[in-house]
């Protein structure tokens, strides 16, 4: 085998498998199409799915805000006056805007964006904001937002829940 080696080019190695194909190749077209043997019939193929799951983790807020905490579940600093109001938002909040989370109340969360702008979301009926103490995990939609009664905020004890509406906090006087 080492002299064979030694006296064949490298490109002549590489073709001469391919070049005992063709005879063969050769005598199967000759064949009169009834010395044909039937080609076997091939196995259906299976089928593989990939799937793709995106989920994103919303730490919660470092230092507790124990002014927005009191104020807005009180609604009333000491001199009686609200400090912060919640007005209307929109059914949906883009995911990479939300920097943090910190229960808020029973059944309300305060996300906090990246922006600095303030948002409650009010969960689903028997959902408690406390069980999202250490955030929560969301699967990344196409759109690449948290929508109400869409999306489900799963917290890392195992509560799962969906999201019933979102506020915007703002100062009293704006």
């Amino acid at each position: 085998m080492g002299l064979f080696n030694t006296v064949m080019s490298p490109a002549v190695q590489l073709l001469a498998p391919l070049a005992l194909l063709f005879p063969a190749a050769m005598a199967v077209e000759q064949a009169p199409v009834a010395e044909r043997a039937p080609l076997p019939i091939a196995a259906p193929a299976q089928q593989v799915s990939i799937e793709q799951r995106v989920t994103i983790r919303i730490n919660p807020r470092p230092a507790p805000m124990p002014d927005v905490a009191n104020f807005v579940t009180e609604g009333a600093d000491a001199g009686g006056d609200p400090r912060f109001v919640e007005r209307k938002a929109g059914k949906c909040l883009p995911l990479g805007s939300i920097a943090g989370v910190q229960p808020l109340s029973d059944d309300r969360l305060l996300l906090i964006l990246r922006d600095n702008r303030l948002f409650t979301a009010r969960l689903e009926k028997g959902c408690q904001a406390r069980e999202f103490y250490s955030g929560f995990i969301v699967k990344r939609n196409a759109d690449g937002q948290v929508c109400v009664s869409r999306d489900e905020l799963l917290s890392r004890s195992g509560a799962s829940c969906q999201v019933r509406g979102f506020r915007q906090l703002v100062g009293a006087g704006e």
